[in-house]
Formats: structure tokens, C-alpha cells, sequence
């Protein structure tokens, strides 16, 4: 009995990308086998989270390094860490109205909901968010002048989900920080650069594991050695209840190691893969398909499909959900009457179940 038959589960096919909803990534065997050998031994963990660190610092040249469970766990740490400033009495009073200090600005096209609304994990680190700019616009200006005395931070969020459109590049956004003495945080949750940012003199990156480096469910944040050293520290606070175990500390471990040598699946490659499945959904009635690169500028290309026909593309995508199998396209412009399909974990048996999915839809309105 596979796990499917034995817990009542659906199939899934995955054309929505690194999705949280779904599980995020595959891990390889590589991975799994870093996984097993965590979980089958003991560790001295403040240990194991330091050299685990060190040694992933030193892949990319950054100062320091610390594995977490997730970007969320990041984003809420590294803030904490920041407004504590090393202190033990805030790690075990992370709101005390003894440091005012909490003001972190993000520019208001930020502010997303990736699952979670950024603004929920700055509550959590005990910070107070300041919007900068405007939905539609934010410039290093915008930034300055929110700057005050109970500033501690500036966060910036690298994602497609955020508004892309008249918004500060991030080296603006480092330039402004450093020029008022402030650390820029940046999540960059999904990037498939490990490197870049740091080398920009980001003060902290953060990462999700289980994305672009298609690790386990975790996170990793590299940057300063004071501002890891902060974030370390709440794991004696806020961070005891976003604790990471050792398969998935070791689990990442390699799979950064792994990445950083192989690297992901080129946009070139992808375009050659999204060639037959592109030409063989356009022979679908009443679909206008085209391939088309990530909206944030990855080299990530997807097929683009544009219903001409009765059914909407928000109804299109409720029935695929709700096949025997689950296919998950991409959603975020169905309200353009567009959907995507991210084909990254996608293989040519599940390309060809998905276009006979799509043809019965069609044939069926």
C-alpha cells in the first residue's frame, strides 16, 4: 500500500511551483541520505547549528551563517535578534517596553501575504512595522524619511509576490540603510542566488531550504557575524517554538552543498522542455498558449494559457484541482483570465496527463 492508498490521499500534480500548499520541493537522494544520518544520531545542538554555520559561511563567503526552519522563522528571528542587540533580558522578554528601539521600515509594496502577511512575522519578532512609499511606488526618498530615532531596521522583500513596478532596487536600499548606520534585511525566500546579495554587502540574507535549493523543510540565513550571532540567540526565545531538528539542519547542509555545485535547471533547458508541452496544449480548442519568463526576472519560463472559450480560467484551474488527480496550476492571474504552469517538478508523463485533463475540461464546457 503506497502512502497515497494508505492515509486517503489525493495525487497531485505540482504545475504551481515551490509551493508551501504542496509540499514546497522534491529532495534528492543525496539529501535524504544527510536526512536519515541526522536522524539516526545525536548531536550537541547549540554545536551543530554553529559548525553547520560555519561551514555553510564559508560555501559563499559570508561572515557567518545560521540554518532555521523556515524564511518565515528567519525574517522573524534576524528582526528579533536586531532590536534585542545581544541582550539576554530580551530574549527572555522579547516585548518589554524597555527598548523602544522596534521601528522597521518596508516599503508598502512589500507588505505581501505569502501564506503569511510580512506584517505578521515583524509582530512576532516585536517589531513595529513603517510602510514607506506608496503601493504602487517606493524610492530611496520614500525610505529616508521615515527614518527616526526608534529606527532599527530597514527590510526589503526580494520575491515576485511584491509589487515590481517604481520600487528602489536593493542596492538603493542597502546604500540608504548604511548611510544612517542601519542593517538591510533582505528575504529573498525564493532567489536562486546565494551569493549576489551578500556580495551587494547585504547585512543579512535569508533564504527558504525547501525552494530554489530544494532542500528539506527549512530556511538559512547568512550575513554579519553580530546580526547571526542575535538571531541565534532566540532560540532561548521566540525562536524555541520555530526550532529546526538535526535531519533537517544536515539535510540542508548538503543540499546547499549540492546546489552550490550543480546549480538549478537553466532557463535554456527549461525553454526546451516547455517546447512540446507549449505545442501540444495550443492543440487544445480555445486555448491561446504562449512561454513566458518569471514576472521578478528569474530564469524561470512558463507556459502562459489564455482560455478563449465559455469557462474561465478560475474555473479551468477549479477543475483541474478537482480531478481524481489534483493538478495545481499557477493562479496568481486568473483574475486576467491568465494561468500558468511552472513545469520545474513537472515530468512528460505528468505534461501529457495535464494537457488530457485540460482537453476533457474543454471538451466537456
Amino acid at each position: 500500500m503506497d502512502l497515497y492508498e494508505k492515509y486517503n490521499l489525493k495525487h497531485v500534480i505540482n504545475a504551481d511551483g515551490k509551493m508551501t500548499i504542496l509540499g514546497v520541493s522534491k529532495v534528492s537522494d543525496e539529501v535524504v541520505e544527510a536526512q536519515k544520518q541526522g536522524a539516526q544520531n545525536f548531536f550537541e545542538m547549540s554545536d551543530l547549528l554553529i559548525q553547520t554555520g560555519k561551514y555553510l559561511a564559508k560555501l559563499v563567503d559570508s561572515e557567518d551563517a545560521l540554518v532555521v526552519n523556515s524564511a518565515s522563522a528567519g525574517i522573524a528571528e534576524t528582526l528579533a535578534g536586531v532590536i534585542g542587540q545581544g541582550s539576554r533580558y530580551h530574549v527572555y522578554h522579547p516585548y518589554t517596553e524597555r527598548i523602544t528601539k522596534r521601528d522597521v521600515i518596508l516599503p508598502m509594496g512589500h507588505d505581501v501575504d505569502y501564506g503569511t502577511p510580512v506584517e505578521v512575522m515583524m509582530n512576532v519578532a516585536g517589531a513595529r512595522m513603517v510602510p514607506a512609499g506608496y503601493a504602487n511606488m517606493c524610492t530611496p526618498e520614500h525610505i529616508e524619511m521615515q527614518i527616526t530615532e526608534q529606527t532599527a531596521a530597514i527590510l526589503y522583500i526580494k520575491s515576485h509576490h511584491t509589487v515590481q513596478k517604481s520600487m528602489l532596487t536593493i542596492p538603493e536600499a542597502i546604500e540608504v540603510a548604511h548611510r544612517h548606520n542601519l542593517p538591510l534585511i533582505l528575504d529573498a525566500a525564493a532567489e536562486e542566488d546565494l551569493v549576489k546579495y551578500l556580495e551587494m554587502d547585504a547585512d543579512v540574507v535569508i533564504y527558504s531550504g525547501a525552494k530554489a535549493i530544494e532542500g528539506p523543510a527549512s530556511g538559512v540565513i547568512f550575513g554579519k557575524e553580530k546580526y547571526i550571532r542575535w538571531a541565534r540567540m532566540q532560540g532561548a526565545g521566540i525562536g524555541r517554538a520555530m526550532k529546526i531538528g538535526k535531519e533537517n539542519i544536515l539535510g540542508l547542509t548538503a543540499a546547499i552543498a549540492k546546489y552550490l555545485k550543480e546549480g538549478s535547471e537553466a532557463g535554456s533547458a527549461m525553454k526546451q522542455r516547455l517546447e512540446p508541452f507549449v505545442s501540444n496544449l495550443a492543440g487544445v480548442p480555445n486555448l491561446k498558449v504562449r512561454v513566458v519568463q518569471d514576472a521578478a526576472g528569474r530564469q524561470i519560463y512558463r507556459a502562459e494559457v489564455t482560455p478563449t472559450g465559455k469557462l474561465s480560467a478560475k474555473e479551468i484551474c477549479n477543475q483541474l484541482r478537482n480531478g481524481d488527480i489534483a493538478i495545481y496550476a499557477r493562479e496568481y492571474r486568473v483574475n486576467e483570465g491568465i494561468i500558468e504552469f511552472d513545469i520545474r517538478a513537472v515530468n512528460d508523463v505528468e505534461m501529457y496527463q495535464i494537457v488530457s485533463r485540460l482537453k476533457e475540461i474543454i471538451e466537456g464546457e
